[in-house]
């Protein structure tokens, strides 16, 4: 998402807010009394404006993925709305600082905002697909270059429309081409002047059209008519939040992968899991007891459940969390859990859902063993079969794992070689554009699902 349509969105938002809480204003008490009364709900508002954009941002509101006007989106929006709703009660009520308790005028506002928030957001999703797009020519017929043309076309809103594919080499096209809405290009004498004719603004290139220079050589001598040209593996970056395999060699960990230039952050980052560590291993405690009579009471067992789990550079270290599971739930055999695991408990589902048999690993982010942030943590009975089966598969283990992590918050619970290989492209993601930034979104996101889960 541009830069530019992000501060369109939330300038449109911030126009929805006053202009929810103008409104408000004026209707109840009048024109002649609006500017006093401005003046007294201004500052106290504003302060709620960053509740209202928190709770946006957390619901992926501003993520140009989301913008399209289905049942996903206003049921995204609907929620963040009633969160914001009820921080904003507790607001007035909890810090009676600001000399006003606006029932009336709260209820209003937020009935006000709700409504014209809809309408602004369903304009916004509208505009930007029915927008000026960026023509794009992908080079490259292939499973990667398919998905993303695919992904182009199902997501106006992302603002580009494929107008061609470009077939080179030896690359077997798929069988379902008869029916690509795509036009595919084979005829690389042509390409010069479709690129001029239709206008292209971008060309996508595979790596395997990097391989042939007589492909390299024809796009060079294009450099004139000011077209942008990126690699498959960097737009689908862009557009999907994770890193396609078929689109990457061990060259582009070279180029990408600069661990050099991270020891700052990393630096950072173990400073700030130390204080969060030592600040959440203090509520932790204080539930421990209680959580501890739960699991006691729902089945025979010990409280914490120890597992060896892969670490940095695929050093083991044990794992610390609440049982969650039945005692004999493997019996010696390791096996893969799944969502809705019928080998745990009734207590555990809870703990499991709103998160909190993973308190204790606050223990191994201590200790150094893991990150508040960073890939999952997999059993190394899983991690040996599966790097033989999954490419860079090990390069997941670069960093620390973590207790949450981008992969976590951006695919559902996996338990196959498939989901595996999908976790590892938003892995892989994570690694090369981890920053602060980052870690933050990724812990707001987290904490907010978790409450979603904990309330189902």
């Amino acid at each position: 998402m541009t830069m530019f349509k992000k501060l369109t969105l939330i300038a449109s938002d911030l126009v929805a807010f006053y202009g929810a809480l103008a409104a408000i204003l004026v209707a109840r008490y009048g024109a002649d009394s609006f500017s006093a009364q401005w003046h007294a709900h201004n500052m106290p508002f504003s302060l709620l404006l960053i509740v209202w954009l928190l709770a946006l941002y957390i619901s992926n509101l501003y993520d140009q993925r989301m913008m399209r006007n289905d049942r996903d989106f206003f049921a995204r929006l609907g929620q963040a709305m009633l969160v914001a709703s009820v921080a904003s009660v507790l607001f007035f009520y909890l810090i009676p600082y600001f000399g006003i308790t606006p029932k009336l005028n709260l209820f209003l506002f937020l009935v006000a905002l709700a409504v014209i928030m809809s309408g602004t957001r369903y304009l916004y999703n509208q505009i930007i697909a029915r927008g000026t797009k960026e023509q794009l020519l992908i080079v490259g017929v292939n499973e990667d270059s398919l998905n993303l043309a695919r992904l182009v076309t199902d997501n106006p809103q992302l603002g580009y429309r494929v107008r061609a594919m470009v077939h080179v080499g030896q690359e077997a096209l798929p069988l379902e081409r008869a029916i690509m809405p795509w036009q595919v290009l084979e005829d690389l004498a042509g390409i010069a002047s479709f690129i001029t004719e239709q206008r292209i603004d971008t060309i996508v290139i595979s790596p395997s059209a990097y391989q042939m220079s007589e492909v390299i050589g024809l796009f060079y001598g294009t450099l004139s008519r000011r077209v942008d040209f990126i690699n498959l593996a960097s737009m689908s970056e862009r557009l999907t939040g994770r890193v396609p395999l078929g689109a990457i060699n061990q060259a582009w960990f070279l180029d990408n992968m600069s661990e050099g230039s991270k020891k700052s952050f990393d630096t950072l980052k173990r400073v700030i899991d130390i204080a969060a560590s030592l600040l959440l291993g203090i509520p932790a405690l204080a539930i421990t007891p209680f959580v501890a009579l739960a699991i006691t009471v729902d089945s025979p067992g010990p409280i914490f459940f120890r597992q060896k789990r892969s670490g940095r550079s695929g050093i083991p270290f044990d794992i610390i969390k609440f049982r969650t599971m039945r005692t004999d739930a493997e019996r010696g055999v390791a096996v893969w859990a799944s969502e809705n695991d019928p080998r745990v408990t009734a207590i555990g589902r809870i703990l499991r859902k709103s998160r909190i048999d993973e308190l204790p690993q606050l223990w191994n982010i201590l200790r150094g063993e893991m990150s508040l942030v960073g890939p999952r943590a997999e059993r190394p009975e899983f991690d040996t079969s599966l790097a033989q089966q999954i490419p860079f598969y090990r390069e997941r283990y670069l960093i620390k794992p973590g207790l949450s992590g981008w992969a976590q918050i951006n695919y559902p619970y996996g338990a196959s070689v498939q989901d595996a290989i999908q976790k590892l492209q938003y892995d892989l993601y994570y690694i090369k554009h981890r920053s602060l930034a980052l870690d933050i979104a990724i812990v707001l996101k987290t904490a907010s699902i978790s409450l979603r889960r904990a309330g189902r």
